[in-house]
């Protein structure tokens, strides 16, 4: 590993934290991922909880809550704690409710979403804040179905000063009917260029902002020049297990992740055994270019 990737690793893992007073946060690694506890969803965290968890959100990127019965409704009312759910047309849901999509295989699955790495809707003109995954049913084998995640801040960081300078300004088109290749896509699917290093907006913090389920080329270069960046951040994120926590799924488990700045990728290796769960979606905001003044440049160009 670079030594410039080795300092973003020690640099994020050791960033102070403050104690948390009305929930207990355990990391899952270093860099992504808490298990929280110390709170029943189904009966509405307090304010004061609210407020760490929120805090524990941006700081982990990645909550994993256990042992929670939630109806419906209890899930989505915490998640509109976090903003606007997002609503389905009629046409396109796969249950009774337009907030809530169904994550469901079986024997009879062909295939899964969500197999390559990537972050939820980044065709859509405003990308989602993120989303909660609750889990009614794991494989009966007792295993399989784990879902990976990546620190998209991280990954920023740990790419070379010159890498990091080049892409800062840079833009990538994020293409909604990829994920359909193959078959005849819908009418209607977004097309959207996004700042290929954004801000987070609720920290200011720098991330990656390309994935390889929507992201299809970068205007500003040619085909094999686009082909060949793209490819390569792909390929990082792929292959750099430090920037991942891995969740283990149990039935009762609800997952809260932030789409702004993390990926993820879901496990497939439990066919031919089911898994079930109910998904919704937090809206967000369009992605801004991240803003790095000439004495950072500078410095990272001679760290």
């Amino acid at each position: 590993m670079h030594p410039n990737a080795l300092k973003a690793i020690e640099r994020i893992a050791a960033e102070p934290r403050e104690a948390y007073h009305h929930i207990e946060v355990n990391r899952l690694t270093p860099v992504i991922g808490a298990e929280v506890s110390g709170v029943d969803l189904s009966e509405g965290a307090s304010k004061e909880q609210h407020d760490e968890i929120h805090r524990a959100f941006l700081e982990n990127h990645v909550l994993v809550f256990r042992n929670q019965t939630l109806t419906k409704d209890q899930q989505k009312a915490f998640a509109r704690k976090f903003g606007k759910l997002r609503a389905l047309p009629l046409s396109d849901i796969d249950g009774d409710d337009p907030e809530i999509v169904l994550i469901r295989a079986s024997e009879k699955s062909r295939f899964v979403a969500g197999e390559v790495w990537h972050t939820d809707g980044t065709a859509d003109p405003a990308p989602s804040l993120g989303s909660m995954l609750y889990m009614h049913e794991t494989p009966e084998i007792g295993c399989g179905g784990d879902t990976l995640f990546a620190n998209m801040h991280l990954a920023y960081e740990m790419l070379s000063p010159a890498m990091k300078e080049f892409l800062l300004g840079l833009t990538a088109v994020h293409d909604g009917a990829v994920p359909w290749k193959g078959f005849t896509p819908p009418e209607g699917l977004p097309k959207t260029e996004h700042p290929i290093v954004a801000k987070h907006p609720d920290t200011g913090r720098p991330m990656l902002f390309v994935n390889s389920g929507f992201t299809t080329h970068i205007p500003d270069l040619s085909e094999d020049e686009s082909t060949a960046i793209l490819n390569m951040l792909f390929q990082f994120v792929e292959r750099e297990q430090a920037l991942n926590c891995r969740i283990r799924w149990e039935s009762g488990t609800l997952v809260f992740w932030d789409n702004r700045c993390t990926q993820h990728r879901a496990v497939w290796d439990y066919y031919p055994y089911s898994r079930f769960g109910e998904r919704v979606t937090v809206l967000g905001t369009q992605p801004m270019a991240a803003e790095v003044n000439r004495t950072q440049k500078e410095a990272a160009l001679v760290e």
